[in-house]
């Protein structure tokens, strides 16, 4: 049997998203999830994701482009508001980012899921990937060094080989282009000793026309040895629409997630949605 990590990224973005997975969590379609703790929405979603302590892995969405940083970072974002995702893309491509304002706020974060959840999370990643941009990763570790986390958590790792992703064709490009920002990621987690996945899915084009289910199967195709697959199911609602440009496609997700199709497929592919720790290198 395929087992395999299913994550719902960015619950706490609005109230919409984190019904949503919360739905998921509870008919057992998803191992995990990471929260952006720095949106209004987690203070009061964050009780409601204790029930899954110990049932899936909780993770931390490291945010550095979506809503408002939770202390002041002067260089970054001197009135509050992250940045857009180009901005911090140019930044660390040229090597001009204030790295130590950013390991500040990764710890902030981290913190703020602390805080709420009453346990440290059993992984990080990143909204948009940004953790593991040049330069930005830096931060991570001083962040996690910083906190001691290192040897207790795995983080994710937004990479696959680049084969791997030519077969599955769903999203290609963009997918091939997350795994070359994400060069050399993997070997700075090893010689740290944090465990990470090894097999990344679930770029999808976003495209209200698609069939989600087929593109589904596609994740699932040349799966790594800990295999990763992300999601982003949500119900669409103002918060969401002010937050998230392209927000059309979630509730096509969640309800495919719920779905017997989704249980179909599953039996149809001998594989099923397990937690990390669960599968051959976890």
């Amino acid at each position: 049997m395929l087992r395999f990590v299913l994550c719902a990224d960015d619950f706490a973005l609005s109230e919409g998203v984190s019904g949503s997975i919360l739905a998921l969590l509870r008919k057992g379609r998803l191992t995990a999830t990471s929260a952006m703790t720095n949106r209004e929405n987690w203070r009061k979603s964050a009780p409601r994701l204790r029930e899954f302590v110990g049932k899936a892995d909780l993770g931390v969405h490291l945010n550095l482009t979506c809503g408002s940083s939770l202390a002041v970072m002067s260089s970054f974002a001197p009135t509050g508001e992250l940045p857009a995702l180009g901005r911090v893309l140019r930044g660390a491509l040229v090597g001009r980012l204030p790295l130590a304002e950013i390991a500040d706020e990764f710890r902030r974060q981290i913190d703020a899921y602390a805080a709420a959840m009453g346990r440290e999370p059993d992984f990080l990643d990143g909204h948009q990937h940004v953790h593991a941009f040049p330069g930005i990763r830096d931060a991570l570790f001083t962040a996690l060094d910083g906190l001691g986390l290192a040897p207790r958590l795995y983080v994710r790792d937004p990479s696959d080989r680049m084969g791997a992703i030519a077969r599955r064709r769903v999203g290609a490009g963009k997918a091939m282009m997350i795994a070359a920002l994400a060069r050399g990621f993997r070997e700075k987690l090893r010689a740290r000793s944090i465990p990470a996945n090894t097999g990344f899915a679930g770029v999808v084009p976003f495209d209200v026309r698609r069939d989600y289910g087929a593109d589904f199967a596609s994740f699932l195709a040349v799966p790594g040895r800990s295999h990763l697959v992300m999601c982003h199911p949500g119900e669409i609602d103002d918060d969401l629409k002010a937050a998230d440009p392209v927000s059309a496609t979630r509730p096509a997700e969640a309800r495919f997630l719920g779905s017997d199709a989704f249980l179909g497929l599953m039996a149809k592919l001998d594989a099923a949605p397990a937690r990390f720790r669960d599968l051959k290198n976890g």
